[in-house]
């Protein structure tokens, strides 16, 4: 449960008033709006720091709820964080829509993971073995069975998994929404990137911004996805061992309804393809998220045609209707990845910096219990028991670290663009559509090369 709301500053009484924040959030994707929120519901004069506030994993992130299908061997750790995230998002998702008067796009609508060939069900199998070792609730059901639920599948879809607790929301409506109750709730916005951490007497005192303007406050707490290890200042020895991971996602249209009122598909869909996870995800506006592929390209954020033409092949082999609908929208970012893929929560060795980045493919998902964990952690309380094994010190020198999964070390690539911002890289594609950067999202093999796809047409939300 999230912490007791006590009064909150005027809105933008941060900002107007001048005085220092008690939290400086540098940060504002969906991870530090979400816990700049909760420090301002507990009363904290709260500030974010970005150029771009609601900008982050919102803009490519699939919104898979999907603690139960995103269960991996060696990952029961990080399997209970995702679970106490997924139990809260019900009422999250009420308290949020109430503080902003905006929808998250929340459904309860389940996941279908379905094999495609013989390899694919054996490892379906032991999947499912897996779930129900660790507690899980999951339905097997034959080829038949699954097409039964969604008719559109490729008739050789040998088995699946039905699993009803895995919901969706919406990335773009959950940041705008985050974005809004901050604003309602008193958080002030500086609309620029911090560059430089300022440390006086060996305490985290604020930071330096692009601006200009250095910003003082209380605490600090370090949100700025795969870009958390780039702010100038921080002491080696706390730097977020954080690195990019590459994503690419298409966005298609799908038509209003099929013959005998049937959706073109009523939950998500996701599979093993040619050895990579593949996801679909339908939204109710008729928008389906197809994603994703996993690169440790370095800074590199190029949508590639190769990118779009396999995942377009997987998904056609998937269900093969797919290729006629119009493609809206193709757009990559980049996932924080940290050494084992778990986020780093909570206070660093640093006196006054705090951390809450590295969530990898799990950012949608563990935001509402990210922002009960910071809320403790900013006001002393001890941490949350399912967050206790994610805190920052499990990369100290000496530490064992912990073996959520067994996630590369950061990869060498192209360095950075200047000047860090507050939220990961961005995505450039061309046209209308504004630039995002990290999204949540699982592996899926892809072709790497410098060719851009088809510029989106769809404004996001």
């Amino acid at each position: 449960m999230h912490p007791p709301v006590q009064k909150a500053a005027p809105p933008g009484a941060a900002s107007v008033s001048g005085a220092s924040p008690d939290v400086l959030v540098i940060g504002g994707g969906v991870i530090g709006l979400v816990t700049a929120w909760r420090a301002a519901r507990l009363g904290l004069r709260t500030a974010v720091a970005d150029p771009a506030p609601g900008g982050g994993a919102a803009q490519v992130a699939a919104g898979m709820l999907a603690a139960v299908t995103e269960l991996h061997y060696g990952e029961q750790t990080l399997l209970g964080l995702n679970l106490a995230s997924a139990r809260r998002y019900p009422e999250f998702a009420a308290e949020l829509t109430e503080a902003s008067g905006l929808d998250l796009g929340y459904r309860r609508c389940g996941t279908l993971a379905v094999a495609l060939d013989a390899d694919d069900r054996a490892h379906l199998r032991d999947l499912h073995a897996l779930q129900l070792r660790s507690g899980l609730e999951s339905e097997w059901l034959t080829g038949r069975e699954c097409r039964r639920l969604e008719p559109l599948l490729a008739p050789g879809v040998r088995g699946g998994l039905r699993v009803d607790g895995d919901h969706q929301v919406d990335p773009r409506r959950l940041a705008a929404a985050l974005l809004a109750a901050c604003e309602r709730a008193g958080v002030g916005f500086h609309r620029a990137a911090a560059e430089r951490l300022t440390v006086v007497r060996g305490r985290a005192t604020g930071a330096d911004l692009g601006d200009g303007s250095r910003v003082t406050a209380g605490q600090v707490v370090l949100a700025a996805g795969s870009r958390s290890g780039l702010l100038a200042g921080v002491p080696e020895d706390v730097l977020p061992p954080v690195r990019p991971v590459k994503g690419q996602v298409l966005r298609l249209r799908m038509p209003d309804g099929l013959p005998g009122g049937v959706p073109f598909l009523s939950r998500t869909v996701r599979a093993v393809v040619r050895g990579g996870p593949l996801y679909l995800v339908p939204r109710e506006n008729g928008e389906l998220v197809v994603g994703a592929t996993s690169e440790e390209l370095g800074w590199d954020t190029t949508v590639t045609a190769g990118g779009v033409y396999e995942l377009l092949r997987d998904a056609h082999e998937l269900v093969p209707g797919i290729t006629e609908l119009p493609l809206v929208e193709s757009r990559a970012g980049l996932r924080p990845g940290s050494p084992d893929n778990a986020p780093l929560l909570g206070p660093t060795a640093l006196p006054g910096l705090l951390v809450a980045t590295g969530h990898h493919r799990n950012g949608v998902l563990l935001t509402p219990v990210t922002g009960d964990v910071m809320a403790a952690a900013l006001t002393g309380g001890p941490l949350p028991e399912e967050a206790r094994a994610f805190t920052p010190d499990r990369f100290a020198p000496g530490a064992a670290g912990l073996p959520a999964s067994s996630g590369p070390t950061p990869s060498s690539g192209p360095t950075p663009p200047s000047g860090p911002t507050p939220s990961s890289g961005p995505t450039p594609p061309s046209g209308p559509v504004p630039p995002s950067d990290p999204l949540q999202a699982p592996a899926h093999g892809a072709a790497q090369g410098p060719a851009t796809a088809p510029a989106p047409q769809e404004q996001p939300v």
